[in-house]
C-alpha cells in the first residue's frame, strides 16, 4: 500500500485557481463610457449572469473547502478528480461571458447548463474518489450518505439544459433554483 499524500499543496492550488476563475470573470464586466445610470442598463445581463457565476463558484469553493477538512489524505486518483472539477470550473468565466454578451440566447444558455452540470458531476466524481480513500465508514461518507443533493442538481441541470432552447428565463430559473439549493453551506459534514 502506498502512502497516501497530504492535502494541502490540492487545498492551495484550488484555491489559487478558483480566486483566478473569479478575477477573469470580473474583468469581463466592461466599464461603461457615459456617467449616468442610464450608461449601465446594458451591463444589466452582464452582470446578471456574473452575479450567478461568482454564487456558484462561490458554493464550489465553500464545498470543496467543507471536503478538505474532512478529509485526512489524497492519492492520485484524488488530484486527477479535483483537477477535472477545476477544469469544468474554468469554463465558467466563457460560459458567463457568452451569455451576458448574447442577452441570453439559447445556445450560450444551454452550454452554460452543459458547464454547471459537468461542474456537479465532476464534483460527485471528486467525493467518490474521497469516500474510496477513507471508506465507507469515514466521517465524509456517513456526512455525505447518498448524495440525494448532489444527485438532485445534476439531474436538474439534465431538464434545463435543452429547455434553453424553449424558454431561456425557464432554463436560467432551474439554474437558479439549483443555486438556491446549495447558498447554504452543506452542513453534513460540520455536524460530523
Amino acid at each position: 500500500m502506498h502512502p497516501a499524500m497530504p492535502k494541502t499543496r490540492l487545498e492551495a492550488f484550488s484555491d489559487g485557481v478558483i480566486a483566478v476563475i473569479i478575477t477573469i470573470m470580473v474583468l469581463e464586466m466592461k466599464v461603461p463610457h457615459g456617467a449616468d445610470f442610464a450608461s449601465l442598463e446594458p451591463l444589466v445581463p452582464v452582470f446578471l449572469a456574473y452575479v450567478l457565476s461568482y454564487v456558484y463558484v462561490g458554493i464550489y469553493w465553500n464545498n470543496h473547502h467543507h471536503l478538505m477538512h474532512a478529509v485526512e489524505r489524497i492519492n492520485g486518483a484524488i488530484l486527477w478528480a479535483n483537477l477535472h472539477l477545476l477544469f469544468w470550473l474554468s469554463l465558467v468565466p466563457f460560459v458567463t461571458g457568452w451569455v451576458s454578451e448574447n442577452h441570453f440566447a439559447p445556445w450560450p444558455v444551454a452550454l452554460y447548463g452543459v458547464v454547471l452540470m459537468f461542474s456537479g458531476l465532476a464534483f460527485v466524481l471528486l467525493t467518490r474518489c474521497l469516500v474510496t480513500i477513507h471508506g465507507g465508514g469515514s466521517v465524509l461518507a456517513r456526512s455525505l450518505g447518498g448524495d440525494r443533493k448532489g444527485k438532485l442538481s445534476v439531474a436538474i441541470y439534465a431538464v434545463a439544459i435543452p429547455l434553453a432552447f424553449v424558454r431561456w428565463w425557464l432554463a436560467f430559473a432551474l439554474y437558479v433554483a439549483v443555486a438556491a439549493i446549495w447558498f447554504v453551506p452543506d452542513r453534513r459534514i460540520e455536524k460530523r
